[in-house]
């Protein structure tokens, strides 16, 4: 419950605090090359703000299946991160407006609403579904860059992290149809 208050009280501040430099586009791309490092440094703040809000998903869950799967998500999308960082060796990520609204809407939905547990589990797995699709389309996208671009060893890492997400998005679905139809039954 901690985490929960503090993340939106994060998120408050963020929102208050961004300037207009923040808001201002960054110079578009001009080359492909260009466009796979912009979207990488995207995709590192959408990870790092997935990655804040998982906490507080662990703490809301109330399905011990659903609690370790936001645990491994934790970790997971920490190494994620961490290899974009490093393919890319960028100084700090960019602002991730797509995944900004994808956290207001799952904290509003699942953190901040009055459902009960097993509601509140489906849609926990219905907002991290949402985010992690949003994952696959951007991690998809820059590894067909990188395979363009002719960076193998990069293309091959960014294939694997859109084989995890794919994994944890399986795995979701699965417990989403158990969670469904034990509240169909009760």
């Amino acid at each position: 419950m901690r985490h929960t208050q503090a993340f939106i009280a994060c998120l408050r501040l963020e929102a208050s605090d961004r300037s207009r430099e923040d808001r201002k586009m960054t110079a578009a791309p001009r080359t492909l090359n260009d466009l796979y490092t912009a979207d990488m440094r995207d995709l590192w703040s959408a990870n790092d703000q997935m990655q804040r809000l998982m906490q507080a998903f662990v703490d809301k869950a109330t399905d011990p299946k659903l609690k370790q799967l936001f645990e491994r998500s934790v970790t997971g999308i920490g190494q994620h991160t961490q290899a974009l960082r490093a393919m890319i060796g960028a100084e700090s990520p960019s602002p991730c407006a797509g995944m900004q609204g994808l956290i207001r809407e799952a904290t509003q939905h699942a953190l901040e609403s009055d459902l009960p547990p097993h509601l509140r589990d489906l849609e926990l797995i219905t907002q991290y579904q949402r985010m992690s699709h949003y994952g696959l389309a951007g991690f998809g996208t820059v590894a067909a860059y990188a395979e363009a671009l002719g960076m193998t060893e990069e293309a091959n890492k960014l294939k694997s992290i859109v084989s995890d997400i794919y994994k944890a998005d399986e795995y979701s679905s699965h417990l989403a149809e158990s969670a469904q139809r034990a509240a169909a039954q009760g």
